[in-house]
């Protein structure tokens, strides 16, 4: 069974050298005769046989068309041979639909119409065997669900819920009893964890090597038992079963740090590892790029109107940066327009209020000092609609309050979000995070319109506010 790089070049080249194989057989006399006269819906076209340089632009289309449709495959990951067949023919059909759009708007040379569905008739029989041979299962004797975490009681609790046969378990090498070598300094593991307990079940390795296990064993499944999980490690390990097509499941009294599965029922819950398909997180993308790139363009004037005031005012920097927790749990600064003075001013600072400024408190009003945090939307940090980014260093405080924060990290962070136009605010981490849950769980391209909407509303009401407080004084 191939794994690794040397899975990713064979089914590449494979890819290759069958399509053109493909093409080329396509293209020869006798299958063009026999195609064209007896196969119905076919039988009223000519025989159509390429030389020259038009063959080598058919063969190179069809090639190149064919090889970037499978990427997805040639990633080395346990699927079944049904899945295995499905999304190859699935890819198959988008590339000849790409092959036929090319040709029909005349974006390049025309493939020929029976050369085409012969060659895709006939990749459609080979490709599927090819990626399965290279693939084949190895003889884990049904055993391809693993325990992965650092909790050796939860481990062992777990092992009588698991409906299937398990391979054995990975967690960190701190978790493995050290034992000493006689006559030597040198300590060996011993496959027990390291409170002495045995779980009675073989132990794979650290956490480093799951995703070489996943592949190697052709895990499905992979059961979580985290006590204190490091970020990395945690979320390395979700990661790891997402990018493989592997079923990820906790128990249930364990769940408050991840998205559960709707409807999942029984001891162990599935992980929704990504709460959005692929649709969803297109259009989400595309709305988020048109929505900030438009912004950042119309309001590029105000931008440097806003620059320029600042640095009239003078007191300190353009922008004001601030860590803020992201997707996964990860760390990134936003930037905003600067709207106090900052505290090592020479400025008489003994109140919050001597910090405010004029053009600050009118930044703050209407919205305006967050246009700059337009950028890392554009640049794939943020989304327009989504979970507010938490100041980083609050965070261990919400996720003493809440149990459940840490869902929010399965999704970007939002510029505005449900909890915002709700007036839910960190102050209230509980409801919250009850408003982010919910907006994971409804997430829809008219659902970010709405709320952006409901938010730019709730600009002008700041706006109407503001004049009208002027206007009264």
């Amino acid at each position: 069974m191939l794994t690794g790089w040397p899975y990713r070049i064979a089914s590449a080249i494979g890819t290759v050298v069958l399509a053109l194989t493909a093409v080329l057989v396509a293209n020869h006399p006798v299958p063009q005769r026999v195609f064209t006269e007896y196969v119905p819906l076919f039988n009223r076209l000519e025989p159509t046989v390429l030389w020259g340089s038009s063959l080598v632009l058919v063969v190179g289309l069809t090639v190149g068309a064919v090889t970037l449709a499978l990427v997805p495959l040639y990633k080395p990951r346990p699927r079944r041979v049904l899945d295995t067949v499905a999304l190859t023919e699935k890819r198959l059909v988008a590339s000849g639909l790409a092959l036929a759009a090319i040709g029909f708007f005349n974006f390049s040379y025309r493939v020929p119409r029976a050369t085409l569905v012969m060659t895709m008739g006939l990749l459609g029989l080979a490709l599927p065997v090819w990626f399965v041979w290279i693939r084949h299962r190895p003889d884990t004797d049904g055993s391809r669900t693993i325990i992965v975490g650092d909790d050796p009681a939860q481990i062992e609790r777990l092992q009588p819920d698991v409906d299937s046969p398990l391979l054995g378990y990975l967690c960190p090498t701190h978790a493995v009893k050290q034992i000493p070598v006689p006559g030597s300094s040198h300590r060996e593991p011993e496959t027990v964890v390291a409170d002495g307990g045995d779980v009675g079940l073989k132990r794979l390795g650290g956490l480093s090597r799951l995703e070489d296990i996943l592949v190697e064993h052709d895990i499905d499944t992979v059961v979580l038992a985290f006590h204190q999980p490091d970020r990395q490690e945690f979320f390395g390990a979700l990661h790891a079963c997402h990018d493989h097509g592997v079923n990820a499941k906790v128990h249930r009294d364990y769940a408050d740090s991840v998205l559960v599965s709707e409807g999942s029922v029984g001891t162990l819950v599935d992980v929704d590892l990504k709460p959005w398909d692929a649709q969803d997180l297109v259009f989400k993308r595309l709305f988020d790029i048109a929505f900030a790139g438009s912004a950042l363009l119309v309001l590029a004037p105000v931008i440097g109107l806003i620059a320029l005031a600042i640095k009239i005012e003078g007191h300190g920097p353009i922008f004001y940066e601030q860590e803020r927790t992201c997707l996964d749990g990860d760390t990134f600064i936003v930037r905003k327009f600067r709207t106090l003075i900052p505290t090592d001013s020479d400025v008489d600072l003994d109140i919050e209020e001597d910090r405010e400024t004029p053009l600050g408190n009118f930044l703050r009003t209407t919205h305006l000092d967050e246009i700059p945090q337009l950028w890392p939307i554009l640049a794939g940090q943020m989304s327009v609609v989504g979970p507010r980014p938490a100041i980083t260093e609050l965070e261990p405080g919400y996720r003493d309050e809440v149990d459940e924060w840490q869902q929010r990290w399965f999704v970007k962070p939002g510029l505005t979000g449900l909890a915002q136009i709700n007036d839910a605010t960190g102050h209230e981490p509980e409801k919250k995070l009850r408003y982010d849950v919910q907006y994971i769980r409804k997430q829809s391209f008219w659902f970010d319109v709405k709320i952006v909407l409901r938010q730019l509303w709730k600009v002008v009401e700041d706006v109407i506010g503001l004049v009208g407080t002027k206007e009264s004084k």
